[in-house]
């Protein structure tokens, strides 16, 4: 029973220090949430297409190679 008591002992310890350290943390204003979800979705998708263009035109281009 000693070790299990000493295990719990940490985890209640680590679990003290998780929420320590959480209270120290500033969380970003709803404003600020959205604006960088939209900055995020915005990056995401111009990526996207830029995967997908450079995709087509090898595409192309290793087609007509293969051709000839």
């Amino acid at each position: 029973m000693s070790e299990n008591d000493n295990i719990f002992r940490k985890v209640r310890f680590f679990l003290g220090d998780v929420r320590n350290e959480l209270t120290k943390s500033t969380w970003p204003t709803r404003a600020e949430l959205v604006e960088s979800t939209i900055v995020v979705i915005v990056s995401v998708v111009l990526f996207a297409v830029f995967v997908g263009a450079c995709d087509t035109v090898l595409r192309n281009v290793i087609g007509l190679l293969v051709r000839h």
